[in-house]
């Protein structure tokens, strides 16, 4: 593994020092691993792991690539951790939600257009009509996902969209029952599209805030007794709202 590591940072050290370009293909192997002084196994093995990690690509029948380099991209790897995490680890996850998506609301309100405010009311609207969770979540994502990307900042569009991914809103849905945390979801929604609509980054922030902390509190009290906090499973895009709410609630976008 050490060998291995080695190769890794060698690599690395080349695309830093821009001896290999986002987009340029590698040198045939023989010829990387002598110059890098690797065995062609080890050289291997750090070209797994790379293109594990999205720095580089395989292309069957034409050699190994350097990939863009693109944050998005890059960030793509941590993905999976966000899917799987339930527990102590989910809860972290939101709370570093809950760190960054309030500021990117509050930027998205500063960049705002009448075409962009229109684009996030039918995405609501789309959500009100639903006609199952999966497809409730997709228009959920595209909401949340919209305005990040109004803020400006594609690293923290991305870091966003792997803090609240599509498998961890769809099992929490499943679990708290439906129709009622829809309801809640929604609104909370609403309130935050209003605030955009006004240009008023203190609320945007502050209405954002309050719909990621609900879920916080929401994590916290679902956790058995005596477990750590946030050991059930959950989404970080459904708040305690919802799941008090009437299901006779107007929802958000109408």
């Amino acid at each position: 593994m050490a060998v291995t590591e080695r190769a890794i940072d060698r690599i690395k050290a080349m695309i830093v020092a821009g001896a290999l370009a986002p987009g340029q293909r590698l040198p045939r192997e023989e010829e990387l691993a002598e110059d890098l002084g690797l065995s062609r196994n080890s050289l291997r093995e750090a070209v797994r792991a790379l293109t594990a990690m999205r720095i580089l690509v395989v292309r069957q029948g034409d050699g190994t690539y350097v990939s863009s380099l693109e944050p998005g991209l890059l960030l793509e790897s941590l993905t999976f951790a966000a899917d799987v995490s339930t527990g102590e680890t989910a809860l972290q996850l939101l709370q570093v939600r809950r760190m960054l998506e309030p500021q990117a609301t509050a930027l998205a309100a500063g960049r705002i257009t009448d075409a962009d405010l229109a684009r996030l009311s039918g995405l609501l609207e789309r959500c009100n009509r639903a006609r199952d969770i999966e497809e409730f979540v997709a228009c959920d994502m595209d909401f949340h996902g919209a305005i990040a990307d109004l803020a400006g900042n594609p690293v923290l569009s991305a870091l966003l969209r792997i803090l609240s991914s599509r498998t961890q809103r769809v099992r929490v849905l499943r679990a708290a029952g439906g129709d009622a945390v829809l309801a809640g979801a929604q609104r909370e929604h609403g309130a935050i599209l209003e605030a955009l609509a006004a240009r008023d980054a203190r609320l945007a922030e502050a209405s954002a805030a309050v719909h990621i902390a609900g879920v916080e509190r929401w994590l916290r009290a679902e956790a058995p007794a005596g477990s750590p906090a946030g050991t059930s499973e959950v989404s970080p895009d459904v708040s305690p709202a919802g799941a008090a709410a009437s299901s006779a609630a107007t929802p958000a976008g109408a």
